[in-house]
């Protein structure tokens, strides 16, 4: 199945007027770290399937969304809640690490509904 592609055109409807918390991977073909982490966020996607959404950004073919979101080095993650840009991680991390991120992410996206 995979994580989806967006680009410029469908960006807000995909992240930021999401319903769920988006965990979006700014990343490129020709990045060996962005390939480790690709995997890695296939198996979450599948594990947090209806709780957080996943999708794949190509900083070459989107260079605007990558200056919007400052995105220097690959891979960065972004998470959004809401259509805001709440917490973001640069480089490979680990399994631990970024099940810990998404929790807090469901978390506070949680809280923000509640307000």
């Amino acid at each position: 199945m995979g994580i989806p592609k967006v680009d410029i055109s469908s960006f807000e409807r995909d992240v930021l007027a999401s319903s769920l918390p988006v965990v979006v991977d700014f990343y490129a073909e020709w990045c060996l770290p962005c390939f480790t982490m690709a995997e890695l966020l296939e198996e979450l996607s599948r594990e947090y399937a209806g709780k957080v959404r996943f999708i794949r950004v190509d900083v070459d073919e989107n260079e605007e969304l990558a200056e919007r979101y400052d995105v220097a080095t690959i891979p960065t993650l972004a998470f959004f809640c809401g259509g805001e840009l709440v917490d973001g991680v640069v480089g490979v991390i680990s399994r631990e690490a970024l099940t810990k991120k998404l929790e807090a992410l469901l978390q506070r996206c949680a809280g923000a509904k509640e307000r």
